[in-house]
């Protein structure tokens, strides 16, 4: 009977890791390096679909501020739902190359990548919802 400790993937492990040939896809991310520590993997996947729920949020609330806010101007409420899903497409489109670049540095033992849209988005986010706000009021 084996034990946990016998597993070089299991746990955090102290010592190196040798590669891993593996089936799994994309091949530009998993042929190259180390098979990191599982934990920051998974961190990394989290923070993908993260993006992806922004991404989601985003095309609901155009979608919701389309159809249930009467009380605006239309046209302000189509920029508004404009605006959402477009900020919503970037949040998809960004998910993914984020993700890859930075199994790529766990992968490789190097810095991971900064996150450059980020701030972007957050302020362009916090711009839609005075935008909201002021439509709702």
């Amino acid at each position: 009977m084996t034990t946990g400790t016998d597993d070089p993937r299991a746990g955090a492990g102290t010592g190196p890791r040798r590669p891993v040939r593996t089936r799994r896809r994309p091949l530009q991310v998993y042929r190259v390096g180390n098979e990191p520590d599982p934990r920051f993997t998974f961190a990394n996947e989290r923070t993908f679909l993260a993006w992806i729920r922004t991404s989601l949020a985003l095309f609901v609330t155009a979608a919701a501020i389309d159809a249930l806010v009467v009380s605006a101007e239309p046209a302000l409420r189509r920029s508004i739902a404009i605006g959402a899903v477009v900020l919503g497409i970037v949040c998809a489109l960004t998910a993914f190359p984020r993700w890859a670049a930075a199994e790529r540095a766990l992968r490789l033992g190097r810095p991971l990548p900064r996150a450059r849209l980020a701030g972007a988005l957050a302020l362009a986010v916090a711009l839609l919802g005075v935008l909201i706000a002021l439509a709702v009021s």
